[in-house]
């Protein structure tokens, strides 16, 4: 039989393990220096370069799913306010402005530019102003990649949100 050093490579003859497999053998047992010296330092080297590798595309994607939700949560404020805005205007002209400008604050609370959105209204029966018409607003935003160094000419998108509102117009304004 082998003498357990020759049988368990001496690296790993330390601590519990030298003291399970190798119960004769000390375990503050000392390891020659040459096997030690190609091994300085290239586990912090394989942490930082493995960490790197696997943390940046992470956290970029955490980021970029941020960004969506965002954009979510902005175009499904921004239709509900257009809608309530559109529905309170006298006319269709003051209503369907008033209603842009809502859409482009509420995209401005969330850092959204008003010029990725676009806005439709439709209005069931077709006279917006009448008492009881229902006025669908719908806002979609195409929300963009983070941090892509490009022109606004080519703009790389991470995805398109949409939602939209209804309301009623009251009889009493």
């Amino acid at each position: 039989m082998l003498p357990c050093s020759r049988r368990v490579p001496e690296l790993l003859l330390r601590g519990r393990f030298a003291e399970a497999f190798c119960p004769g053998l000390s375990p503050t047992a000392k390891v020659p220096k040459n096997t030690q010296e190609h091994e300085q330092g290239s586990a912090v080297v394989e942490f930082i370069l493995l960490g790197l590798l696997l943390m940046v595309p992470l956290v970029y994607f955490v980021i970029t799913v941020g960004q969506i939700q965002g954009g979510s949560f902005a175009v499904v404020g921004a239709a509900d306010q257009a809608a309530k805005v559109y529905v309170a205007q006298p006319d269709g002209s003051t209503a369907q402005a008033a209603a842009e400008q809502a859409v482009s604050i509420a995209l401005a609370d969330f850092g959204h530019r008003p010029d990725e959105a676009t806005i439709a209204t439709t209005c069931y029966p077709t006279d917006c102003q009448a008492p009881g018409t229902a006025v669908t607003i719908t806002v979609s935003l195409t929300v963009p990649l983070p941090f892509v160094p490009f022109s606004d000419s080519f703009r790389l998108a991470a995805s398109e949100v949409e939602a939209s509102s209804t309301q009623l117009v009251g009889r009493f304004r």
